[in-house]
């Protein structure tokens, strides 16, 4: 991806930038889809946030929970919650760190903070891959949940392939990415965050009705080897990594609340955070804690799976992944498409316009529609991305641009002083935790290469088993 970003602090690579960008005949910051619109509420951060978070990831979490157990679980959850509730305001608070300057994109602070070349390269791959995994589990997640919304309503239809299904929510994505730029998506943004907080509160007191009649459940690790219990732990750390990955976004979902000297973005944009983050707390406890009380450690990576009856419910609850994960497939996406169009303006000289953003953007689509039916196994994804860049990307890249801020503004005494033992624990906890989650993510990573020789055009297969720890 080429080293461009539009920044308003007036220095010479920017002011070249926007020359470009006027030769050609439109202003950059008015037409990429991040800056074009500055017109969001404080309330359009809280449901953008809650698509962002509450995703797909919220499925897996008593998978998590059956990898870990109870305990080590719910200390890993909480402590993941607490951390990143701080990292989230470490950055709304870096987004306008200097007066009169907005950081409206990850790379941008990054550059700031550590240079212009060396910031945009620590910062750049990491975010870019957390947000094309993103749109990958998304299409992963969409297709598998339309199949069994399909599956439950029409039993005729069970033989069709997952393939085309994750096709049908591509072609989807296809028509929805021409959206202009992110506050366009709000309409479909709140109706995500709907849907996601809705399909959570069914799965977490389905499976509490579930627990009540079918108890007892057995809580014991899943794997019965300590091999297979070291991968598993692994995995798990990844899936809850995973689960709290939102943070990639953030600056960008702020870039759209306006801002003046006298009243700047970080008040409303910290109001909708807070809210986001109530909701993440309800959803994510209620569905991880119910979910692996009922079902114990025999609960799928999703757990809509293990609910079977009734029959109506479930496939409400799946039809409403469906619509949420096109939502969050968006938000995810706007970023990729920004970051894409730029380099296509800028650096390659192509008229800003409908046409590029046309075809541009149905390119990605389709390249990430077609590593998902390639490698369409939801935990292993889980897994393997939150272990890749999630942890380091949400936690501790935060803080080191905290830490690395010398001629920003003064943040406060507070700030400086809680920084120091909450970045310590970044480095220390989730260093180790995306370190583990790394080994993890290998077993599933050959599962995938596995299944990518035959997923599109062969027979459908199941997850391949030849790897488990627990055979024999």
């Amino acid at each position: 991806m080429c080293n461009t970003s539009i920044e308003n602090n007036g220095n010479a690579s920017d002011q070249s930038a926007q020359t470009r960008g006027a030769d050609q005949g439109v202003d950059l910051n008015n037409w990429l889809p991040i800056t074009a619109s500055r017109k969001a509420k404080w309330w359009y951060s809280a449901f953008h946030n809650v698509t962002a978070m509450v995703g797909a990831g919220v499925l897996g979490l008593p998978f998590a929970l059956s990898q870990l157990g109870w305990i080590p679980g719910m200390i890993v959850m909480i402590g993941s919650w607490l951390i990143t509730f701080y990292s989230l305001w470490q950055l709304v608070e870096l987004h306008e760190a200097v007066p009169g300057k907005r950081f409206d994109r990850y790379n941008e602070l990054g550059k700031h903070a550590f240079g212009p070349k060396l910031g945009y390269w620590i910062v750049m791959p990491q975010q870019l891959c957390v947000q094309m995994a993103s749109t990958i589990v998304y299409s992963v997640t969409g297709g598998k949940s339309l199949k069994k919304f399909f599956d439950l309503m029409i039993p005729s239809m069970v033989d069709i392939r997952l393939t085309y299904f994750i096709l049908i929510f591509s072609c989807l994505q296809l028509f929805i990415s021409q959206t202009p730029n992110f506050n366009s998506l709000k309409a479909v943004s709140l109706l995500a965050a709907v849907m996601s907080f809705s399909y959570s509160i069914v799965a977490s007191i389905t499976s509490t009705i579930r627990g009540i009649d079918h108890h007892p459940a057995t809580y014991r690790v899943r794997s019965h080897t300590m091999a297979g219990q070291i991968f598993d732990v692994f995995n798990g750390l990844g899936t809850i990594a995973f689960a709290f990955a939102g943070h990639s976004v953030v600056l960008e979902i702020q870039a759209t609340i306006p801002s003046s000297p006298k009243k700047t973005s970080k008040k409303p944009m910290w109001r909708g955070c807070v809210v986001a983050y109530i909701i993440v707390a309800i959803c994510y406890f209620a569905v991880s804690i119910s979910g692996f009380w009922a079902f114990g450690n025999l609960v799928e990576d999703d757990v809509l799976i293990s609910l079977e009856k009734p029959n109506w419910l479930i496939a409400m609850a799946n039809f409403m992944v469906f619509l949420h994960v096109i939502g969050s497939y968006q938000v995810f996406a706007m970023p990729i498409f920004d970051m894409l169009e730029s380099c296509l303006v800028q650096k390659l000289h192509f008229t800003p316009g409908r046409a590029l953003r046309i075809i541009g953007r149905s390119i990605y689509v389709a390249i990430a529609a077609l590593i998902a039916m390639c490698i369409p196994f939801f935990g292993g994804l889980l897994g393997f991305f939150g272990g890749l860049v999630f942890a380091s990307t949400f936690l501790v890249l935060s803080g080191l641009l905290l830490k690395n801020q010398k001629d920003g503004a003064f943040i406060g005494l507070h700030l400086g002083i809680c920084s120091v033992p909450v970045v310590a624990l970044d480095k220390l906890l989730y260093s180790g935790c995306d370190l583990l989650a790394k080994y993890g993510w290998v077993a599933s990573g050959l599962e995938c290469v596995v299944y990518a020789m035959f997923a599109i055009f062969g027979d459908d297969i199941q997850t391949p088993t030849w790897w488990s720890m627990d055979q024999g």
